[in-house]
């Protein structure tokens, strides 16, 4: 791509004059009239010929051309004349009979008209159609090939004059272009293999001849520059083709026809920059606001800025509107026979259904274009217009989508509305399997969401056809290829940028698909359509003042369909959520009568039925029999022969009244409808409940039943076959096997039970209770526990019924997996079983076995407690007593057997009482008619706990007793020592939590002195500070403060013949000179800028200081015989080993001399100009010091402070740094430090 993508060369940012003197227009050199000259006149004469009003028959004009012999000149100037009034056909006429003359001449004289002549066989064939114009002969029309044969032969003879005459070069060029717009585009290829077709070689000559153009031009020729970036277009090389335009309009900025503008924003249009496009398109209508080319354009450009929106979208409507009025209806005004605005405004009149308009519109566009896209785009029309009819001609739309589709290439490079439509002419000529193959190649190119969406519904199509069949197929593969195309496209509507509008059909579809093996998400799409739906309602708000709570939501779903109501309620119902499925059912009902008044025509008697019944239903799950029986009767009132409503209502009766009115209604119900197999199934479950058991099963009344239904009813009939096998199972549990031929018999009716089970599975592999059978069968035939568990749990997520729990239970009872066992049991018990004694006493039993295997008193009082609740429910059933008593027996001699330790006296006094009970159970028990029993083992067992176990515990209660009382002292003891050890844990943890908070009470309050402290300090030196600055500054006579001047104290000075000791003044001349160097090092050392006073006071101290120094220089000079005393000292270590030295002689340094007293008072004057800091000077020297006075514990600043008013200094609070020692001096202990204490100089180091 050119670097200047929307700067300068694209034409968007430069404001170039819309002066038409600048702009260079079509046959603008063609002048209003031409003078042939006539021979045999006079030669100053000449027949005008007025070029703007045009003879309509050139043949008068073309006979005076030959009579005069004129040159090729006129010829060509009278028929561009002629061109620019857009009679080319006379132009061509003109040109030919001047060729004829010009035949006797030079043939290098033909060589300007043979040219000209091509361009205007160009100009034809752009303007001729492209294919034979429905209902015209041949004879009449001419096509553009023609033309361009004709454009042809004139190049070709021109070539036989001079093949490198220059213009040739830009007409051979163009030739190619036209004779490709006309070539098939090329199908795509192999991946790597170059395009060999015949449009791409002819593209490639084109782009050879303007190169060639360009070449004898010396890159001069715009022209070529355009009609090789037009081939680089066509050839898919757009940024080879934008750097070309922009080339152009850099060299000629004022060039509007054609306009390099409108291939710039074709460019960038194709290389993705729309808005880019959209700028170059408006700088073309900017330079001319008639060009249609742009017009058509910047339309097309809104019409795709629509398509971002939905139709309902508020945004959609005034995109939509200014592409169309403003744009594309001013391009069609401008020029109706434009092929890409009457493609354009086809499919805005194929939204109005004006077949007719549509019609003549997509016809201009394909004959008159020679863009392939354009013409595609009217055979797309064509067939949209014939696939719309309410009887289309399924042929004839097939043919025009395929025309549309290999006018852009075929293939994988067609187009794709093109091949979506021959999809959809397929599917109604139920062709599905070609269908789907071409949706799957569009996917794989394309990854349309409309390709997904339709190639997602055949599939699942598939399935449910297969699923109504009844044929047994595995739709796996095609469930899963649907579910996942499907739910594709439901991500994609969450894709922002997309912005596609959800598709409640897609929801549906998946829903179905879910509904088997994932109900939860089938639940979730029809929740998410119900949610579209209240979105898309014009009134989905609740009123002013109101809030959006459930009763509105309420109201909103009365006006959604009844259908979607009852789907989300069965649903909820199948998981057991009751009362939500009921208010669905009562809200679809009410929706029904809501869609009867606003349509009085529609039957919804049915629907009123079918969500009556399942209403009635959900009462009946949920426990409401009245309710339930009260819509029952509802219906049968309104439809008398509904067999559901009658079923369930005996049903009803059955489990209300077991005894009287439920089996009479049960054999009314079998009387009137017993060929109804699901009446049959419900009286065959009734025989098995209230049937009595036959020894033989032949004789059995519920396999009479099953078998009858099968042999005259339905072979097929899937409950009787689960019956007979379940009889068959049962028969083969209770048959003996005691012999080995017992055990063959037993086999044998085991497997006569699989094979009624296998048949069941056969006709429908998701009978679960089928599966459960054999499961049993082989947990009792085979003893295959492992199998029988995974059989079990895979039937456990098919089937919530509480038989699956109760047969796991069992099977890890067998494995000795007590507590799993325990677990499966009671979660049947939780399955509306509650009150079932057959599970309970299936509790007691894993629990007595549990209890025997841990040896668990508790475990059998539990199994004991079980098994009451048990005979409390069913007290008629005398094999709940016997396990009672069995239990209690069981208790009983664990007890006995357990160390005295594990026991109470309290639990052996228990077992004896419950063994007192067994034991007479037992005697009641073989005294009954039906012992579960032999009577002789159960009276053995009574005798045995009556003879042996009451004896056993009678000891046991004797011994438990002695233990007790033995170690009833040990035990209080023992309890007594560890309260004691309780309480001193308990002791100890509080002194430790006292401890702890008596410590973080002196924190607390150590913080809060050290915080009263630092204010009290703070306070002190703001005080501090306020009266040295009243001390320090006064008012003058004009009112202004200024600082005090202090009169230096001191005596005077000896003079230099005064009679004085000559080693004491150079000793005092050195401690002078050493003080000042020590009072100097201070100056340079403070961290304290000094006020703007003071800065002024020590610079003249500074330069006094200074002559004081030389002065004190001459004198030692002259008296000193020591070379080393004659120079100044500026080192502060010279001056520190001078003090030093001076104070180890012994010298005194409280000198009352006139040279100590000056140095007192400067150092006092200094002093007092100082801010004082909290700086502590540690006296570490003590041994070093010949002071004679008692040393005081009070630190040097504190002293100082009580000799100043007795302020001891700042706290640590008032440096901002948290450092109490200044880096800027030395510490206590250094060498000035020690000078200045021992020459009674303040302390307090600033």
């Amino acid at each position: 791509m050119a670097p200047l993508l929307n700067g300068y060369a694209n034409g968007a940012s430069r404001h170039l004059p819309n002066d038409p003197s600048l702009v260079a227009l079509r046959f603008s050199d063609i002048p209003s009239q031409i003078d042939i000259p006539v021979t045999g006149l006079e030669a100053e004469e000449a027949v005008e010929v007025n070029l703007e009003e045009l003879l309509d028959d050139p043949t008068e004009l073309c006979t005076l051309l030959e009579q005069e012999g004129v040159g090729k000149h006129y010829w060509m100037v009278i028929a561009l004349a002629y061109a620019k009034q857009a009679k080319v056909d006379h132009a061509i006429e003109i040109l030919s009979k001047g060729l004829g003359t010009l035949n006797r001449g030079n043939p290098k004289e033909k060589l300007g008209p043979l040219s000209l002549t091509c361009w205007l066989y160009l100009w034809k064939s752009r303007e001729a159609p492209r294919v034979l114009p429905e209902g015209q002969p041949v004879s009449e029309t001419r096509l553009k090939d023609f033309y361009l044969q004709a454009a042809t032969g004139c190049l070709n003879e021109a070539s036989r004059i001079n093949p490198a005459f220059p213009p040739l070069f830009l007409a051979k060029g163009v030739l190619y272009l036209l004779r490709a717009s006309l070539q098939p585009p090329s199908k795509a290829a192999a991946p790597g293999a170059p395009d060999i077709s015949d449009r791409v070689e002819t593209l490639r000559q084109s782009i050879k001849c303007f190169e060639d153009a360009l070449r004898v031009s010396a890159g001069r020729n715009m022209m070529a520059t355009l009609g090789r970036a037009r081939a680089y277009f066509s050839l898919g090389k757009y940024a080879e083709a934008l750097d070309g335009y922009q080339e152009v309009l850099l060299k000629m900025p004022h060039l509007q026809d054609p306009d390099p503008r409108i291939g710039i924003g074709c460019c960038l249009w194709q290389l993705g920059h729309k808005e880019e496009a959209r700028e170059a398109w408006e700088r073309a209508l900017d330079l001319n606001a008639d060009s249609k080319i742009a017009n058509i354009l910047l339309g097309l450009y809104y019409i795709h800025d629509s398509s971002h929106y939905a139709t309902t979208d508020p945004s959609f409507g005034p995109i939509y509107k200014k592409a169309m009025t403003v744009y594309t209806q001013k391009a069609f005004k401008l020029d109706k026979e434009l092929p890409l605005t009457c493609a354009t405004f086809g499919s805005y009149f194929m939204m109005r259904k004006s077949w007719a308009t549509v019609d003549n519109l997509a016809r201009k566009a394909i004959e008159h274009t020679d863009v392939n896209a354009v013409a595609s785009d009217g055979w797309y029309l064509l067939a949209r217009k014939e696939h719309y009819q309410d009887r289309p001609d399924l042929a004839k739309a097939n043919d025009f989508y395929q025309k549309a589709d290999l006018a852009r290439g075929g293939g994988d490079k067609g187009y794709l509305p093109a091949r979506f439509g021959l999809v959809q002419i397929q599917i109604l000529q139920r062709d599905y399997d070609g269908a789907k193959f071409r949706l799957e190649k569009i996917i794989q190119q394309s990854k349309s969401t409309e390709a997904m969406m339709i190639l997602g519904a055949l599939h699942a199509e598939d399935v449910f056809r297969s699923q109504a069949s009844g044929i047994k197929e595995d739709k796996s593969a095609e469930v899963k290829k649907a579910t996942t195309l499907l739910e594709a496209v439901r991500l994609a509507w969450k894709d922002p940028q997309k912005k596609l509008t959800p598709d409640t059909s897609v929801l549906v579809y998946l829903a179905r698909l879910y509904e088997t093996d994932h109900p939860d998400k089938a639940l979730q799409c029809l929740q998410q359509v119900e949610q579209i739906t209240i979105n898309d309602m014009p009134n989905k708000d609740p009123p002013d003042g109101t809030d959006a709570d459930e009763t509105w939501a309420a109201k909103l779903r009365e006006q959604l369909s009844p259908q979607l109501l009852c789907d989300i309620g069965c649903f909820h119902f199948n998981a057991e959520r009751f009362d939500q499925a009921r208010e669905f059912f009562q809200t679809a009902l009410n929706a029904c009568v809501k869609a009867g008044e606003k349509d009085e025509g529609t039957d919804t008697d049915a629907l009123v039925t079918s969500i009556s019944y399942n209403l009635a239903r959900t009462y009946e799950a949920a426990g409401l029999l009245d309710e339930a029986k009260q819509v029952y009767e509802g219906l049968l009132a309104r439809h008398e022969d509904y067999t559901d409503a009658r079923t369930r209502l005996a049903y009803i009766e059955l489990r209300q009244n077991p005894t009287e009115d439920g089996p009479k209604a049960m054999a009314a119900l079998y009387e009137t409808d017993s060929m109804n197999l699901e009446v049959r199934s419900l009286f065959g479950w009734y025989l098995s409940k209230a049937k009595r058991r036959a020894p033989n099963i032949a004789e059995d009344q519920e396999q009479r039943h099953y078998k009858h239904t099968l042999q005259h009813h339905d072979k097929h009939d899937r409950y009787s076959l689960t019956g007979m096998g379940n009889l068959y199972l049962t028969t083969a549990r209770e048959m003996r096997r005691d012999t080995d031929q017992d055990k063959e018999k037993r086999r044998k009716t085991y497997e006569k039970a699989v094979e009624f089970y296998d048949k069941a599975l056969q006709l429908d592999p998701r009978n679960a209770y089928a599966a459960q059978g054999i499961a049993i069968a082989l947990v009792e035939d085979r003893k295959d526990l492992t199998a029988a568990v995974q059989l079990f749990s895979k039937i456990r997520d098919t089937v919530k019924d509480p038989s699956v729990y109760v047969n796991l239970g069992h099977v890890f009872a067998e494995l000795k997996q007590y507590s799993r066992s325990i677990e499966s049991y009671e979660a049947a018990l939780t399955h509306n079983r509650a009150s079932d004694p057959q599970i309970l006493a299936c509790l007691g039993r894993v629990w007595l076995l549990k209890g025997k295997q841990d040896k668990s008193p508790s475990a059998m009082k539990t199994a004991l407690s079980y098994s009451h609740r048990a005979l409390a429910l069913a007290p008629q059933q005398i094999h709940f007593q016997f396990n009672i008593a069995f239990v209690q027996i069981q208790l009983a001699q664990l007890i006995h057997i357990l160390p005295e330790s594990q026991r109470t006296l309290e639990d052996v006094v228990k077992a004896s009482e419950g063994l007192e009970e067994a034991i007479e159970s037992f005697g009641e028990i073989a005294q009954s008619k039906n012992p579960p029993y032999p009577r002789h083992d159960i009276e053995q067992r009574a005798n045995m706990g009556r003879n042996t176990m009451r004896r056993q515990l009678e000891r046991a209660v004797q011994s438990q007793t002695e233990y007790e009382e033995k170690n009833a002292a040990k035990l209080q003891e023992a309890r007594e020592l560890r309260d004691a050890e309780i309480r001193r844990r308990e002791e100890e943890k509080r002194r430790v939590e006292e401890q702890k908070e008596a410590e973080r009470q002196k924190i607390r309050e150590e913080r809060d002195k050290m915080a009263q402290l630092s204010r009290e300090l703070a306070e002190k030196r703001t005080e501090e500070e306020r009266r040295r600055e009243e001390a320090e500054y006064t008012t003058d006579e004009e009112g202004e403060r200024v600082k005090r001047t202090k009169k230096k104290k001191g005596g005077k000075r000896k003079k230099k013949g005064d009679d004085s000791d000559t080693g004491t003044e150079a000793g005092d001349g050195a401690e002078d000179k050493a003080i000042k160097k020590t009072r100097k090092k201070k100056k340079a050392q403070s961290t304290e800028p000094s006020s703007a006073m003071g800065s002024s006071n020590e610079e003249g101290g500074a330069t006094k200081s200074k002559k004081k120094r030389k002065r004190l220089a001459r004198r030692a000079g002259k008296d000193d015989k020591f070379k080393s005393q004659e120079m100044v000292v500026d080192s502060d270590s010279e001056d520190d080993r001078q003090a030093a030295a001076q104070l180890t002689n012994g010298q005194d340094s409280n000198d009352e001399d006139g040279d100590t007293e000056m140095r007192d008072a400067e150092e006092q004057q200094k002093f007092t100009r100082q801010k004082p800091r909290n700086r502590v000077i540690e006296d570490d020297d003590d041994d070093e010091e010949e002071d004679d006075e008692e040393p005081s514990n009070k630190t040097t600043a504190e002293v100082d402070a009580e000799e100043h008013g007795g302020h001891t200094g700042a706290s640590f609070a008032d440096n901002p740094h948290g450092n109490p020692v200044d880096e800027s001096v030395g510490a206590a202990g250094d060498a000035e430090a020690k000078e200045l204490a021992m020459s009674g100089a303040p302390t307090v180091v600033s």
